[in-house]
């Protein structure tokens, strides 16, 4: 999916038209069921995308990627500054996140070590007073930076992971929402680009994260640009997949602090245990089941444009390149099929998140949403401090996809407030809303209860997916695409 340039751009609508057309015809006429909950952007919009995502013959892994990691430039109203973060010359990150994922690792799951790297970062905030085509100012990533930190007026610090299924995307392609939520909180954003499966798989991101959090709280040299942001005034966010590592990494710093280790040495810095946590977590659509096998997969597809889950059929149809498939073989592009119910890949299992910080949710009516509401009842019946938002007939991202809607505009003002609030430590209630189409009328749910999976029904229909990505005693390497 090549966007590269407004002729890609029409190459790609051009075939979609007749399709278009289609739906606009149809919803005029209200016959499909989404007619009306929806307006005729939103109807455009989902089942266009819905038309490219599930096609029969999909691009190349190793294209897709490379095609969403082209990089529009920076313009208008935003400060970018880029930096890095060294890794860490000692070993003891590595090895408490190794250390982590072993401890809550079943017998016979299996996973790829990770290997520290460096992490690349951009600093993002709001740039007041400019139109949207104001280019970028030549100056070095250090003055970006302080002109930046001259707009910011709260204590927010928003540590920010992108969406794209793990495989695709980058901070570049999230710079208007990251600079939105800049806008909405009066602070900052470091949107973290995390490395990418298929070529980097499981915990390899989750390390990175954890690198990302650690160098906030404790610069890694004196040539940082930030001075150590307190835990108090971070808030973990990010959408889909990026909504998982936030979950991810909340319960990794949890088991970090479960553990027997009393300190670890980060760059010139002792830490002793436990870690601190932030002052929140908040997601946008979060993917908190990698199987992707709760009952929303189905029941919700009428108001979603995902492609079905992984599966060796869906796996068969992508073409050989070079990142797919991986060598050895995987079921899936994150990790080997046999740990994809660990907590720390699918935290939907994790089954204590005692002493976590508020947990923010906000989705649709979407195909991931029961993985997110297994999660935020568990966590509230805890005692965590849990805001569920859920947006009837909305699909997944919608708020980042649909912008200029009523609902977008409204799910990202309560992102903003709640983490406004939670840095100002006012995130005191739990609650659960269901907030109706069109309208935006508000009903409280129980959050408790908003979930009826058992952990027996959630374990057997996850183990159920796992199975299928296998055939006989070929096992993963029945997976290999064809040619």
């Amino acid at each position: 999916m090549d966007l590269s340039s407004p002729a890609a751009i029409a190459r790609l609508i051009l075939p979609k038209v007749p399709l278009m057309l289609q739906i606009a015809v149809w919803h005029s006429l209200r016959i499909p069921q989404t007619a009306t909950k929806w307006d005729l952007k939103t109807e455009l919009i989902v089942k266009t995308l819905r038309s490219m995502l599930n096609s029969s013959h999909p691009t190349p892994i190793s294209e897709q990627q490379r095609t969403s990691l082209h990089d529009p430039g920076i313009k208008g109203k935003m400060w970018i500054s880029k930096t890095t973060f060294p890794a860490p010359e000692q070993d003891h990150v590595l090895r408490i996140l190794h250390q982590a994922v072993e401890d809550l690792k079943e017998p016979g799951e299996r996973y790829t070590p990770a290997v520290m790297a460096a992490v690349e970062v951009e600093w993002t905030g709001y740039r007041a007073n400019v139109d949207n085509h104001r280019q970028r100012p030549d100056l070095s990533e250090r003055q970006h930076y302080s002109k930046l930190m001259s707009e910011v007026r709260s204590d927010v610090t928003l540590l920010y992971f992108h969406g794209g299924a793990f495989f695709m995307m980058d901070p570049s392609t999230h710079r208007a929402t990251t600079s939105h939520l800049a806008h909405l909180t009066n602070g900052r954003v470091l949107s973290v680009r995390y490395r990418l499966a298929p070529q980097n798989p499981f915990p390899a991101a989750l390390l990175d994260a954890l690198i990302a959090y650690l160098s906030l709280l404790y610069p890694p040299s004196a040539e940082s640009f930030h001075s150590p942001v307190p835990a108090p005034h971070i808030v973990l966010a990010g959408d889909s997949a990026g909504g998982n590592i936030c979950v991810s990494l909340v319960q990794l710093l949890l088991q970090i602090n479960r553990s027997t280790t009393k300190s670890i040495l980060f760059h010139n810095h002792t830490i002793d245990l436990p870690l601190p946590l932030p002052a929140a977590c908040s997601t946008m659509a979060a993917w908190l089941d990698i199987t992707r096998s709760m009952p929303s997969v189905t029941a919700n597809a009428r108001y979603d444009y995902l492609p079905p889950p992984f599966s060796r059929e869906y796996a068969s149809t992508f073409p050989h390149c070079e990142a797919w498939p991986t060598d050895p073989p995987r079921g899936d592009l994150y990790s080997d099929t046999s740990i994809l119910s660990h907590p720390l890949v699918s935290p939907l299992t994790a089954k204590d998140w005692t002493g976590s910080c508020p947990l923010w949710f906000s989705y649709g009516e979407e195909m991931l949403a029961d993985e997110v509401q297994v999660v935020a009842s568990k966590a509230a019946k805890q005692g965590v401090t849990v805001v569920s938002e859920q947006w009837e007939a909305m699909p997944h991202c919608f708020a980042l996809i649909l912008l200029g809607s009523s609902m977008s505009k409204k799910a990202y003002q309560n992102w903003g407030a709640f983490c406004q609030d939670a840095v100002k430590g006012e995130n005191s209630r739990t609650r659960g809303l269901w907030i109706e189409a069109k309208t935006g009328k508000e009903k409280e749910v129980d959050i408790e209860n908003i979930c009826r999976l058992s952990d027996g029904e959630i374990k057997e229909r996850m183990e159920a997916a796992k199975a299928a990505r296998h055939l006989g005693g070929e096992g993963e390497g029945k997976l290999l695409p064809k040619l």
